[in-house]
């Protein structure tokens, strides 16, 4: 098997491991983008240090491949995190932004492992595919699926209240369910993207609870009962969001340092995301429903002077 690289053409760019990193975030189209262009210098150069993190890893289990390449290449990153924090040199310009967040943030090294961890459960552990096409999850418990979504996006969160120095008890609960709530609606956003490489993180629970006995996403996505499981699941991200909106509330009124205004930011444009997902419903999936760069640009802007639109 070829030794795994850290470094892609894909990823890295010409330049200052920061600009590297921003040039990752900034062709994503994602809608982190504008939250974090608006941010001091230092903390921008570490979201996007972190997101183009997220998104190496994330495409090293999303694209074709070998499940074992996959699993040594995510290998390769718990490495060359462990070698960060021990004081070694980074081996790819990811790594050398990674480093500068870390030094200059504190950032657990645990929560950049738990990415990892949750990216490689979307890769078959048995060397082949899980019966699916390409591998991964299809149907899990909803206690795995919550797992999941705390490694994947939790973490993120974890991290980020660091950059934005408040980590205390009332904000991490806040990024743990807003972490959630984002990867929830998220999955109810891509059910036809994730069907299309094997994957169906919609819980087996709420698909029980549908009359759905199947996995195969192809025919999950087509059953008729399907509008009942993503309401559901809806309705899970919605309980989150407000457990995010409560817990912000308390850190607010103890007076806590730091500012969460990108977090909050990110809070109003992914609700509203939710919303319109709803509003859609689950019939006509192919009809992508988004929020467009002006939107995010003006939410943004709004959040960063003090004044939060409504979601």
């Amino acid at each position: 098997m070829p030794q795994p690289s850290l470094d892609s053409t894909q990823s890295d760019t010409a330049g200052s491991p920061a600009a590297a990193a921003a040039a990752v975030t900034g062709r994503s189209g994602s809608t982190f983008y504008w939250p974090m262009l608006l941010l001091p210098r230092s903390k921008r150069a570490a979201m996007f240090a972190i997101y183009a993190f997220c998104r190496r890893i994330d495409d090293i289990a999303d694209e074709p491949g070998e499940p074992a390449e996959k699993r040594a290449a995510l290998d390769a990153w718990r490495t060359e995190i462990r070698g960060l924090y021990a004081g070694g040199a980074p081996s790819s310009s990811l790594g050398a932004a990674l480093k500068g967040a870390i030094e200059r943030y504190g950032l657990p090294r645990g929560e950049l492992e738990a990415l990892i961890d949750g990216m490689a459960m979307d890769i078959p552990a048995d060397g082949g595919t899980d019966g699916n096409g390409s591998g991964g999850m299809t149907g899990p418990a909803l206690p795995t699926l919550r797992l999941y979504c705390r490694r994947v996006a939790g973490a993120v969160g974890m991290l980020a209240i660091r950059v934005f120095d408040r980590a205390d008890a009332s904000t991490e609960a806040f990024a743990l369910a807003l972490g959630e709530a984002l990867q929830l609606t998220n999955i109810l956003r891509d059910l036809t993207e994730d069907a299309e490489i094997g994957r169906l993180y919609l819980p087996r629970e709420l698909l029980d609870d549908a009359g759905i006995g199947s996995s195969d996403p192809a025919t999950v996505l087509t059953h008729p009962n399907l509008p009942q499981t993503c309401e559901a699941l809806a309705v899970l991200a919605e309980e989150r969001f407000a457990e995010a909106r409560r817990a912000l509330a308390e850190g607010q009124a103890a007076g806590r340092r730091g500012s969460l205004w990108a977090a909050v930011a990110m809070m109003v444009l992914y609700h509203r995301l939710l919303v319109r997902l709803r509003a859609r419903g689950w019939r006509d999936l192919d009809r992508r429903v988004r929020v467009g760069k002006r939107e995010c640009a003006l939410v943004a802007v709004r959040c960063a002077l003090g004044y939060p639109p409504a979601a």
